[in-house]
C-alpha cells in the first residue's frame, strides 16, 4: 500500500488496551506516527516501541495545550496531520479517501469525517461530523481544559467515509472517564474559562455548539430535551434499549456536570485539574533525541 502523505498523532495516558490496535490501524498507511504520552505506568511505552512509533512524554496539563505542545513541537514533516484518538480507527474507505484527498488538489485547508459511535460492542446509529485532517501548520488548538477543538486557517471540507470510535473497553472504564471529564467541564464553568470559540447561533458549526453549550443550563426541561434530541434526531431509537441507555447515560453526564457546578458553587472548594502525578519518564523516551528536541 502506498503511504498517504498524512502524519498521525495520538495522545496517551495508560492506553495499553487500545493502543496497538490503533497503531496497526495506521502504520501501513501513515507516513508517519507521533504519540505524546503523559507518562504512563501501563505498558502504552512498551507498545509504542515494540512497533517502532515516536513517542515523546510530557506531563499532562489540560488537553488543549498538550495538543497545541504536539502540534508545535513535533518533527511534523507531512504535508497533512490526522488528529487519533487510540480508541478510534480508520475505516479503509476513509483511508483511501483521505489518500486521495491528500494526493489530490484540494482547495481546503482541512476536513471533517463522518464519526460513528460504538456503545457496548456494536455501532450505534449516532453519527456526527468530527474534524480531525488538516494541512500541517494551518491548526491550532483550542486553549482549553477538556473537549478541545482544532481551529482552522481557511475553508473546511467534508469527507464522506466513516472514522469508528469505541470509546471505553467497558461501562466501568466510561464511568471513570466522564468522572474525570465532567469535572473538568464544571471547572470550566465556575472559573468561568472561555470557550473553544465564540458562540453564535448563526455562526459556523463550532460556533453553534458553544452557542447551545453557553445557554444549556438556562433552559428549562433541558435534559427531557437532550434525551428526545438523542434519541429522535440523532438517531438512537434504531439501537433499541442500547441506543436508549446510550442516550440516557448522556443526559446524566450533563446532569453530573450541573451538580458539580452547583456543588463547586456552593462550597466554594475547586477540585485540581487533572494532571499527572508526580510524573515518571521513561528513561528508554528521555534519552532519545526526539524528546530532547521537542522538550527544547
Amino acid at each position: 500500500m502506498k503511504k498517504a502523505p498524512v502524519t498521525v498523532i495520538m495522545l496517551t495516558l495508560n492506553e495499553e488496551f487500545h493502543l496497538p490496535r490503533a497503531i496497526e490501524n495506521v502504520k501501513d498507511w501513515a507516513d508517519e506516527i507521533f504519540i505524546v504520552d503523559s507518562c504512563s505506568t501501563d505498558r502504552t511505552v512498551d507498545i509504542a516501541l515494540e512497533h517502532s512509533v515516536n513517542i515523546v512524554q510530557r506531563p499532562f496539563t489540560n488537553f488543549g495545550d498538550q495538543w497545541n505542545f504536539a502540534l508545535e513541537k513535533l518533527p511534523i514533516r507531512s504535508p497533512w496531520t490526522f488528529m487519533l484518538a487510540p480508541d478510534e480507527r480508520l475505516t479503509p474507505e476513509l483511508k483511501a479517501e483521505i489518500s486521495a484527498t491528500a494526493y489530490g488538489n484540494s482547495n481546503c485547508s482541512a476536513y471533517s469525517v463522518k464519526w460513528r459511535l460504538w456503545f457496548m460492542g456494536k455501532p450505534l446509529h449516532v453519527w456526527a461530523p468530527v474534524l480531525r485532517l488538516w494541512r500541517t501548520g494551518k491548526c491550532h488548538i483550542s486553549n482549553v481544559i477538556v473537549n478541545e477543538h482544532p481551529i482552522i486557517e481557511g475553508p473546511v471540507g467534508k469527507l464522506k467515509a466513516v472514522l469508528e470510535h469505541y470509546d471505553r473497553p467497558s461501562l466501568h472504564e466510561w464511568f471513570e472517564k466522564q468522572n474525570r471529564y465532567s469535572t473538568m467541564e464544571a471547572i470550566m464553568r465556575i472559573t468561568e474559562a472561555p470557550l473553544s470559540t465564540s458562540p453564535r447561533l448563526l455562526g459556523t458549526v463550532l460556533e453553534r455548539r458553544m452557542f447551545f453549550k453557553k445557554i444549556f443550563r438556562h433552559v428549562p426541561l433541558r435534559f427531557q430535551l437532550l434525551w428526545i434530541y438523542n434519541v429522535l434526531v440523532r438517531g438512537a431509537w434504531l439501537d433499541g434499549w442500547r441506543g436508549l441507555a446510550w442516550a440516557r447515560l448522556q443526559v446524566e453526564k450533563e446532569r453530573a456536570i450541573e451538580l458539580k457546578f452547583v456543588e463547586m458553587k456552593t462550597t466554594g472548594y475547586i477540585p485540581e485539574m487533572a494532571k499527572t502525578e508526580d510524573p515518571r519518564y521513561d528513561p528508554r523516551v528521555l534519552s532519545s533525541k526526539l524528546q530532547e528536541l521537542a522538550l527544547k
